[in-house]
């Protein structure tokens, strides 16, 4: 069943690049006390998220902070190196926080995965945005197939 509006976020494990290398993080700790903007997508280095999903969070990040957003996550299934590397290519410089969900339990849990198994991607996460205030979905947007219609930046930053 996929997470909706008023619904709070389960806690699960989730990975992120430190100082010393890959570190687990839970969603507790990332969404609790603050208001999040998370967008998921289905993989790092992938044509739409690389072109567009990304760099648009990337350039309206000061917009998006100003409207009283304290972080804006990046979930993929993909390792934290991964993630690193990719949020390096595309000049994320701590403006996005980049999670790795990599074996999928995030997505998975909160029913936004992507079976993309017959393409020869595995399983991956759907492609959305959505709003989190103290571990509470306020607004969920979800992309239906490859496109980028209702999870980017400047969407999401209208519903602020």
């Amino acid at each position: 069943m996929t997470i909706k509006a008023g619904d709070r976020l389960p806690n699960v494990e989730v990975g992120v690049m430190g100082s010393g290398g890959p570190e687990t993080t839970t969603t507790d700790e990332i969404f609790s006390g603050r208001k999040v903007l998370v967008f998921g997508l289905p993989g790092a280095f992938t044509p739409t998220c690389s072109a567009a999903h990304l760099p648009g969070y990337v350039v309206h990040n000061d917009a998006i902070k100003a409207k009283g957003v304290d972080t804006i996550a990046c979930v993929s299934v993909n390792d934290a190196f991964v993630m690193d590397a990719w949020g390096k290519s595309q000049n994320v410089d701590g403006k996005i926080l980049m999670v790795a969900d990599g074996s999928a339990a995030f997505s998975e849990a909160v029913g936004l995965v992507l079976d993309l198994t017959a393409r020869g991607m595995g399983i991956r996460s759907r492609r959305y945005a959505m709003i989190v205030d103290d571990c509470v979905v306020t607004h969920l947007n979800v992309d239906e197939g490859a496109n980028l219609e209702v999870s980017d930046a400047e969407t999401m930053m209208a519903l602020l």
